[in-house]
């Protein structure tokens, strides 16, 4: 099977309406206010180094998209840990394996910028996304332990 031809590059302002897109056509509603929110703190904060991704098919249009964030701690010294928090892929381009080549992408960004663990959070009830992330190399931590109290 020929491989899609995919360009990732960093992501920028410009592709909110594209990554708000291809979520509202993922979940079959629009989380506007919460990309909102995602792109306020990655694009206008200083707290945080860019490191969220798109993969654009050969005309240029996003197909897919990761977004994570890496802390700035204190005088500018970055954790070495960053997050994995958000990634989409238009369901027209799933199953052709560009969710992978968006972590992959991902994964070489961190560990040019010396990170040195990738975290996400999953439902573990979440059959389909636990499979993704665990034929991505993804483990269960070892070091948190997620508490709750029902109210």
């Amino acid at each position: 099977m020929k491989e899609m031809v995919i360009r990732f590059r960093l992501m920028n302002t410009d592709d909110f309406d594209a990554v708000v897109r291809i979520d509202e056509k993922v979940f079959n509603a629009s989380r506007a206010e919460y990309y909102e929110l995602k792109f306020e703190k990655l694009f206008r904060s200083n707290e945080y180094l860019p490191t969220s991704l798109v993969a654009e098919g050969k005309d240029g249009t996003v197909v897919g998209f990761v977004m994570g964030e890496l802390y700035m701690g204190e005088y500018g010294i970055s954790q070495e840990g960053a997050t994995l928090d958000t990634i989409g892929v238009d369901p027209d381009y799933q199953h052709k394996g560009i969710g992978g080549r968006l972590i992959n992408e991902f994964m070489d960004h961190l560990r040019d910028l010396n990170v040195k663990k990738v975290n996400i959070l999953v439902d573990r009830n979440d059959s389909k996304l636990m499979h993704f992330f665990s034929a991505n190399f993804f483990s269960p931590s070892k070091t948190i332990v997620n508490l709750e109290r029902s109210l």
